[in-house]
């Protein structure tokens, strides 16, 4: 889970327009902060099931709006892979 912080940091540097928080890419951005760092976690804590499991669907859920993105809008999904590294 992101702190407050970090997640407001992240929705600034991916927003599209001044008031956006819920734009597939902050979505899309968000989910690869926090599954960054259960990745993280995971490489200390080897039995965290629970969180294994969380990790699962965090990366289900990005790659729906993965997909999503690509199909309404190329040109921010090829964009926004570039800016996060994916």
């Amino acid at each position: 889970m992101l702190n407050p912080d970090k997640k407001k940091k992240v929705i600034d540097k991916f927003k599209t327009h001044a008031t956006d928080t819920g734009s597939p890419q902050v979505q899309i951005a968000i989910l690869t902060e926090e599954i960054r760092e259960l990745t993280e976690h995971l490489k200390t804590h080897k039995k965290d099931f629970s969180s294994r499991r969380g990790l699962i669907k965090k990366v289900g859920e990005r790659r729906r709006l993965m997909k999503y993105l690509k199909r309404e809008d190329q040109k921010a999904y090829d964009d926004l892979m570039a800016r996060l590294k994916i």
